[in-house]
């Protein structure tokens, strides 16, 4: 049995931080793990501009706890108003890796996305050219369309024309969650990736409702099937260079999640490696998880891999039922229950 693991320092490659007090108590579990993060832009107001990014940027610097070694990777928020040339000023920011897609009322803070890709085009040919990428929430939202089924019919109606159509540009299809989201990506043209959530690898739709309704079970995506969770971690463990993490780590306030209308969001920056480690062991898996933490983010992205190491070791431990969030508590993922691997300090 292994007993101790030693990786390239990974990187997060889809992360909500917040902002204030929120982002001051979460942001040293992030930075204890991973060397850099793709920061989600989905403030109140969002994170439109370069200017804006910029700005948020540097309260995330300031809020980095003495001697931590973080680097955050900014997004800006694709509205339908969003004008090309931000695109340039955004590429020469040096700090700007992509534009991130919220289908209009899709997820937490999406009511200023985007109503219809298409008047995007002449924004994503300026990607295409200068290099940004394309992150995607991949679900539509129209209220007909079942919750369950939302991913696969934003990959058949708007992901699949949108990568034939934008045929240069940059593609991170986020936190994918359907085994046909998985095949799409692996047979897809060149320059489509995707990340894969801890909670997607480890959970199926069931624990939603085990013993009850379980409202820290509840993202977007949802959970889905057990079939699909046994495709996205074959994927994650098949050493594809399309797929790598991204934990999607959201931060709420318990009482946001535990009420008659609950915040969507798993909070997994406690233990963001350490939760991908026991889902490739269990899949007899741990020798591909440097590729997928550490080597497949950067290289799609076209950034060096991170020169650092973490070390793991094999040692049950248990998260606490919460941590301080301000004046509040976020209640993190498999709060309570036993860890298997835990980040050496």
């Amino acid at each position: 049995m292994t007993t101790e693991l030693t990786l390239r320092r990974p990187d997060d490659w889809h992360l909500h931080l917040r902002d204030g007090v929120a982002l001051r108590a979460v942001l040293p579990h992030t930075a204890e793990r991973f060397a850099r993060a793709v920061v989600m832009p989905n403030l109140k107001p969002p994170v439109t501009t370069t200017a804006l990014a910029l700005a948020y940027r540097q309260r995330i610097l300031a809020a980095l706890p003495a001697g931590a070694d973080f680097q955050p990777l900014m997004t800006l928020y694709l509205t339908d108003h969003t004008a090309p040339d931000e695109m340039n000023r955004a590429r020469d920011s040096g700090v700007v890796v992509g534009c991130k897609m919220y289908p209009a009322g899709a997820t937490t803070h999406s009511d200023a996305g985007v109503t219809d890709i298409r008047r995007l085009d002449a924004v994503l040919d300026r990607m295409s050219e200068l290099g940004l990428v394309l992150q995607l929430h991949g679900e539509v939202t129209q209220d007909e369309v079942d919750v369950f089924d939302r991913e696969d019919r934003f990959l058949e109606q708007i992901l699949a024309p949108l990568v034939e159509r934008h045929a240069r540009l940059k593609v991170v299809f986020e936190h994918i969650t359907t085994a046909s989201a998985a095949r799409f990506v692996a047979g897809a043209r060149p320059g489509v990736g995707a990340t894969i959530t801890p909670q997607h690898l480890i959970y199926n739709r069931n624990a939603i409702f085990q013993g009850g309704i379980r409202p820290h079970f509840y993202c977007l995506p949802i959970l889905k099937t057990e079939p699909d969770r046994a495709a996205l971690l074959a994927a994650a463990t098949s050493g594809s260079p399309r797929f790598f993490l991204g934990t999607d780590s959201a931060p709420h306030a318990r009482h946001t999640k535990e009420s008659p209308c609950g915040c969507a969001g798993m909070y997994s920056a406690h233990a963001g490696i350490e939760l991908y480690a026991e889902a490739f062991e269990d899949a007899g898996a741990l020798h591909r998880l440097e590729g997928f933490a550490s080597e497949h983010g950067p290289d799609f992205y076209g950034l060096p891999r991170n020169e650092g190491q973490v070390r793991l070791l094999r040692r049950d431990w248990s998260p606490p039922q919460g941590y301080e969030f301000g004046e509040d508590t976020v209640v993190p993922m498999r709060a309570g229950e036993t860890l298997r691997w835990q980040l050496e300090l």
